[in-house]
């Protein structure tokens, strides 16, 4: 995760990086334990797999419009994937050298969700009358990371919020968070041995006492299994709703994941193994609990 400061996309990744960690304590603390067990040195020597966005799709915003952030500065559009329980569309957008996180940014299908909560989303993203990006000189990473945590639509009601909720914990959570950015993850098989598996890596999470997502298991394995991913349940959030009242919500939270060899490259030597060697993309059954490490039955187990 080491970048130069004189580059844009490079500046826009640190600048999401910077408030997020503030944020989530878990980030310090899992840093902090890396650090200690000699796994790394500092903060720039852990290589993040790829960094996530929520969406809602809505006229004018959604995949469509974030997208063109990443596709701006070189990303390439990858594969679809669709969640149904969960009303979820998602791509993942290919960096444009291997330093660099990939993006996985999803989009709520709101027309799916039922009329009131439709036009409770409506009430407030109907205030966005073209798509925002056209107002962003794309190439000002201080107007992109500024326009990533803005008020794109106004502040929620809680009674909006809490309606939204107990239908879609997801559109609950972006309604009010917006672009912040949900998660960065840790490249488990980076590290030195035995951490560079997410099993010991997990057992040592769980020793400074984070708490592992366990919606389908603390680990999230792809069919072949040469993905795996665990993550942590999100920070809790103090939000201030429009009408003055606070309450805490779901924040953001930390990812891991463990990509192995593909199979074609199992006799190279390891100190000629680089990213295009390794299972890439991503498996719906695993992304779709680890969306979950924002939802109540997660997050309160932080409690």
């Amino acid at each position: 995760m080491l970048f130069t400061t004189d580059n844009s996309l490079d500046k826009i990744l640190h600048g999401l990086f910077e408030p997020y960690a503030k944020r989530v304590t878990d980030v310090k603390k899992t840093t902090a334990a890396m650090i200690k067990n000699g796994l790394i040195n500092d903060q720039t020597d852990i290589i993040n797999d790829h960094v996530a966005f929520r969406t809602l799709g809505v006229p004018h915003l959604g995949i469509a419009s974030l997208e063109r952030i990443f596709l701006h500065y070189g990303y390439i559009k990858q594969e679809h994937y669709y969640f149904n329980e969960k009303k979820l569309d998602a791509f993942w957008y290919k960096p444009p050298a291997e330093k660099y996180p990939r993006v996985f940014i999803s989009e709520l299908k709101v027309d799916m969700l039922s009329d009131d909560t439709q036009s409770i989303i409506s009430k407030y993203t109907k205030e966005v009358k073209h798509d925002p990006i056209d107002d962003i000189d794309l190439n000002d990473p201080n107007a992109v990371i500024d326009f990533l945590h803005q008020h794109i639509w106004p502040l929620p009601t809680w009674e909006d919020y809490y309606h939204i909720l107990a239908e879609s914990e997801y559109g609950a959570w972006v309604i009010y968070n917006r672009y912040y950015l949900n998660h960065y993850t840790i490249s488990v098989h980076a590290l030195p041995a035995p951490f560079n598996n997410l099993a010991a890596f997990n057992d040592l999470l769980k020793s400074i006492w984070v708490i592992i997502n366990n919606a389908g298991g603390e680990i999230k394995s792809s069919a072949d299994g040469l993905l795996r991913q665990s993550s942590t349940v999100s920070q809790a959030l103090t939000a201030v709703f429009k009408d003055g009242d606070k309450y805490e919500i779901s924040g953001s939270y930390v990812e891991f994941a463990e990509r192995a060899i593909l199979p074609q490259y199992a006799h190279l030597p390891k100190d000629k193994i680089e990213g295009l060697h390794r299972r890439d993309g991503f498996e719906v059954s695993s992304a779709d609990k680890i969306f979950e490490s924002t939802f109540q039955n997660q997050a309160l187990r932080k409690k």
